[in-house]
């Protein structure tokens, strides 16, 4: 197969470039005044905007917009009309969000609206994932010191391969199919932690299988019988090894950003650093909770031994009273969450600290019964992590997929 050089690099001999405006007739949006009610309210056409389009993910097509504007609005503000199957794109604040519009829809200055001259030469599934996969070189055409933002001339200007018809609608299909595939997963990881969230709301309330129980005025709730009410200061302490900047050798680093909201192991590989300025130490089997804005509930359960960034807290469970692995689920409750945002002081960085948190009580089961709640939930985190795996997987066959697909480094059968 032979390739020739062109503005946008190397592309089959049989494909061609063209400019968008060549393809395309690029529209404007704007926003009917929100002082008229009458453009407003119990409005029925989509009026979409760059935050519509970030809320998609991974889809291709967008159906609904958050705000919708009525046909007084589209009357007598004279806003575009794009039509269905036309491509949006986000080109302000931020420069590169793509969809496919399923139905006829308005939008507002922050997007441009790309309506194809002939549908029939123009597969707009196929260059909504061209222009995802050139979001940077978009990003780069804008202008502006404020916001960047991507002018219509430049928009216009913006040079694609132009292929067959045929091979255009197959290369939107293959990809396409990834997206579903994304979608899909990311429903069963939703419905899983929907699951996940109703066990804990039971297990760690209701235990496994009692009939007996009694009320707690400490924590305004019934409790299993052979329960017993705990302080968390009583069950736990917290680990105050400070390591110093000394410059032998290196850790590995765990800070806030390696820690995903909700889930109790850290997923991403720990960085070996030098330590340059005051860390602590954690080690096996400790928890490391983020005080810094409790309510991103941020804890983790760590299986290897290094540094972590000041704004964690390393918590070691007392072995004779808790588990770990117990402790863990308890530290994400919705309960202790409510109690550690309670207790948080400051406004641009707010945080809890080990004094406030080390107040709150829970209902702690006998260590046997802690361990069978522990195994359960654990085994629902370990179906969440495969699905987040395969969510990974699938993101990253998608972006191998687009760089040979949409440069014709690979030819699909038509």
């Amino acid at each position: 197969m032979s390739y020739k050089e062109t503005p946008i690099g190397k592309i089959p001999e049989d494909w061609n470039i063209k400019k968008i405006m060549e393809l395309f007739d690029v529209k404007t949006g704007t926003t009917p005044s929100t002082k008229e009610p009458e453009y407003w309210e119990n409005g029925t056409i989509n009026w979409i905007t760059p935050t519509d389009l970030s809320k998609l993910n991974e889809k291709i097509h967008i159906a609904e917009s958050e705000r919708k504007i009525t046909q007084k609005a589209l009357e007598g503000c004279n806003l575009n009309l794009l039509p269905k199957g036309s491509i949006i794109l986000s080109t302000r604040a931020p420069v590169g969000y793509v969809a496919v519009v399923t139905q006829d829809t308005t939008f507002n200055q922050g997007c441009k609206g790309l309506e194809p001259k002939n549908k029939d030469s123009v597969n707009s599934e196929f260059y909504a994932y061209y222009l995802k996969f050139k979001k940077r070189t978009l990003e780069t055409l804008s202008g502006g010191s404020t916001f960047k933002e991507l002018s219509k001339t430049r928009l216009e200007h913006f040079i694609v391969p132009y292929l067959a018809p045929p091979e255009q609608k197959k290369i939107a299909e293959i990809l396409s199919t990834v997206d579903k595939a994304i979608e899909l997963t990311d429903e069963i990881i939703a419905q899983t932690e929907l699951l996940k969230k109703g066990l804990m709301q039971r297990l760690l309330t209701r235990g496994i299988g009692h009939k007996e129980f009694k009320f707690s005025k400490e924590l305004g709730c019934e409790i299993p019988k052979e329960w017993v009410v705990a302080r968390l200061g009583d069950v736990c302490t917290q680990r105050n090894e400070i390591i110093q900047p000394s410059g032998k050798g290196k850790y590995k680093f765990i800070g806030l950003e390696h820690i995903n909201s909700g889930e109790t192991k850290v997923l991403t590989s720990a960085l070996d650093v030098d330590v340059k300025s005051s860390k602590f130490r954690f080690y096996p089997g400790d928890i490391l909770y983020g005080k810094l804005r409790p309510y991103l509930d941020k804890a983790v359960l760590v299986d290897f031994d290094g540094i972590c960034s000041t704004d964690l807290l390393v918590l070691i469970s007392k072995k004779e009273r808790i588990l770990a692995e117990f402790l863990i689920y308890v530290l994400h409750s919705s309960k202790f969450l409510q109690h550690a945002i309670s207790t948080t002081s400051g406004t641009n960085h707010p945080r809890t600290s080990w004094k406030a948190i080390s107040k709150f009580k829970f209902g702690l089961p006998p260590l046997s019964e802690q361990r069978k709640i522990a195994e359960i939930l654990s085994t629902v985190d370990k179906k969440l992590e495969l699905e987040r795996k395969r969510k990974q997987q699938l993101q990253e066959l998608k972006k191998g997929l687009m760089q040979v697909l949409l440069t014709g480094k690979v030819r699909v059968k038509v």
